[in-house]
């Protein structure tokens, strides 16, 4: 299967302006073969704590575009949006995967970000989500979560690819990368991860997408403007790698004790 990380800037809190920033990029990767494209964190508005002005409702218009671009172009769209569920007092920022025929598969960024105050602003989410994509095993997460590796521990038997999209700063870059490789290695799974580019809020964002193999290999990367990247991912080599490097076996997912005796 042919996945597009597709790295794109942001209209601060200008769903619409970004929407037409993504038509083409969109068209672009559905033209280049992708079944599956992953976008950015809250990719209609930017990284917001404004949930007043720009939360809103499941099946809202973020979800209505990707349901409209993924029917066009036939493919499967991932990214996420401020949601509120009926009945919240509080919305969360949902990873949104959705199939060519509409469906939407929802997933609730476990951990939010704390030293921007999102957990002040959006509830956290309970569970992580699997989805059998078309024989891809994808499992869906949201930028901060990439520090949690117990998350992606937990889930590695089911997985062959992991989406993370986010806003992650400029700032912060080498962990970004770092930590993209490291959940790749030590999961012997394919690391789809989709940073935004541009200034929102007065921070910078570079970028620095990937697309990572099991073993670590970049297949795909980019720099600090808009692009495209397109890698071919496939089940059969994760059970390949696994396979051959018997090392999720051995993973200890119980409390150590420290005590020598």
């Amino acid at each position: 299967m042919k996945v597009a990380a597709i790295q794109h800037d942001i209209c601060w809190e200008d769903r619409e302006g970004t929407f037409a920033r993504l038509r083409p990029l969109i068209a672009g990767a559905a033209g280049a073969g992708a079944r599956l494209a992953v976008v950015t964190e809250m990719f209609g508005v930017g990284f917001s704590m404004a949930a007043d002005r720009i939360a809103e409702p499941e099946d809202g218009p973020s979800a209505a575009f990707l349901r409209e671009q993924a029917a066009q172009h036939g493919m499967w769209l991932y990214g996420s949006a401020p949601e509120r569920r009926p009945g919240a007092a509080r919305p969360r920022n949902v990873g949104l995967l959705v199939a060519p025929d509409g469906t939407v598969t929802r997933y609730a960024k476990l951990h939010p970000f704390s030293f921007a105050g999102e957990h002040e602003v959006y509830d956290a989410g309970t569970e992580v989500v699997t989805v059998d994509v078309e024989g891809l095993r994808v499992s869906l997460f949201v930028c901060y979560d990439l520090r949690f590796a117990d998350d992606f521990w937990m889930r590695a038997p089911e997985t062959d690819c992991y989406l993370v999209c986010a806003n992650w700063p400029e700032s912060r870059r080498h962990h970004w990368q770092s930590l993209l490789t490291s959940r790749a290695i030590e999961n012997q799974a394919y690391v789809v991860g989709v940073n935004r580019v541009g200034d929102g809020n007065g921070l910078a964002y570079v970028g620095d997408s990937r697309i990572i193999d099991p073993l670590g290999e970049v297949l795909a990367a980019g720099a600090g403007t808009e692009a495209l990247l397109v890698a071919d991912v496939t089940p059969e080599r994760v059970a390949d790698v696994r396979r051959r490097f018997r090392f999720l076996q051995d993973r200890r997912t119980y409390p150590l004790s420290l005590d020598p005796g």
